[in-house]
């Protein structure tokens, strides 16, 4: 029963979870504005869009460790560097990533399109990164959810 407790009690790992969720419900609202349409698992559980997910997730555990172990501590150090990496990770390789797909799907297309289209019929995932402003955002909305969790009672002043 401990474990259970302590772990919905972790204020860092709860702050993170959050983050995440909050950034997938925002990628339906965001979703349905730019794309003009409504899937909820595309939104939910897709990669890229706005805001970026893994980016409001690692600012989140990161602000979380620094209000409840200060900005001295081994834990804000190190969730300090994962945010950095995955946040430039986002903009970097994975939207490389995504902008080479595209061109690898225009290929095969036009490569396939007249001879035998059945032979291709698989495009590569194009939208596996974020932009800089996606990222951003992301940041916005992971930072502000641990002090909003402060307010939750269960985790007191910490």
């Amino acid at each position: 029963m401990y474990t259970f407790t302590a772990l919905i009690t972790n204020y860092p790992l709860i702050c993170t979870g959050a983050a995440w969720l909050v950034a997938q419900v925002l990628k339906v609202f965001t979703g349905i504005f730019r794309e003009r349409r409504f899937s909820v698992i595309e939104f939910l559980f897709g990669n890229g869009g706005m805001p970026s997910s893994h980016s409001a997730s690692v600012v989140a555990l990161c602000v979380a460790c620094a209000i409840k172990y200060g900005l001295g501590s081994p834990y804000f150090a190190i969730s300090f560097l994962l945010c950095v990496i995955v946040m430039r990770d986002a903009t970097g390789v994975r939207w490389e990533t995504g902008e080479q797909a595209k061109v690898l799907n225009r290929i095969m297309q036009d490569l396939f399109k007249s001879d035998r289209p059945e032979e291709f019929n698989k495009n590569l995932k194009e939208l596996v990164g974020h932009t800089p402003l996606q990222v951003f955002v992301g940041g916005v909305v992971g930072a502000a959810v641990p002090f909003a969790m402060m307010l939750i009672p269960a985790f007191g002043i910490l």
